[in-house]
This record gives structure tokens, sequence and C-alpha cells, in this order.
């Protein structure tokens, strides 16, 4: 299997929220969707090669699941796994500013 596609498989998406886009320009932060296996350093290595930056810091936060009803149907919304990562000073991504 190709490295960049085993990158691609471990971003799933950035997440634009509210907060996390105030973290863009205040904190140099940039969150992602990954994948339930992504550990921190397939994270960070991802993130430097796809975009072509440094990286200062990862962290991984595991979202659990939520129990949502639509009338008397009972279900949840699944869990999912997200990372904050932090770059080096002066460096940014385009993905926040396509928004």
């Amino acid at each position: 299997m190709s490295a960049n596609i085993n990158h691609f498989n471990i971003l799933r998406r950035p997440v634009i929220t509210e907060k996390s886009y105030a973290a863009t320009g205040a904190a140099n932060q940039y969150t992602f969707r990954i994948s339930r296996e992504a550990t921190k350093a397939q994270v960070k290595a991802a993130v430097q090669a796809v975009f072509e930056v440094d990286v200062d810091k990862v962290q991984v936060i595991n979202m659990p699941t939520k129990p949502k009803r639509r009338g008397a149907h009972a279900g949840t919304r699944s869990g999912y796994r997200k990372a904050i990562v932090r770059l080096a000073e002066g460096q940014t991504l385009e993905v926040a500013e396509e928004v």
C-alpha cells in the first residue's frame, strides 16, 4: 500500500466548528476527525506528509456515542476519534481558509 493512501486513511476530514476555527488563529491548532486505530505518531506523520508542515503537538480525543431519539425510535449516534494538531510557529494550513 502506498504511503499517500495510508495518510489519507488516517485523516478522515477536518472539523470546522466555531471553537475549532477560533483555535486556528489564536493557538495555531487544527482539528481533524481521524481513524479509530490511528496513533498520535501516525497523525503527526500524516499531517506532515499531506500538508508539508511541521507539527509541534498532537492531542487525541475519543468522542463518545450519544443517545438519539426520533419519535418512538431510539438509537445512538456513533462516536468518533478526533485529533487536535498544533503546528510550528508561523505555519498555517489552507483547510480552514477554504470554508
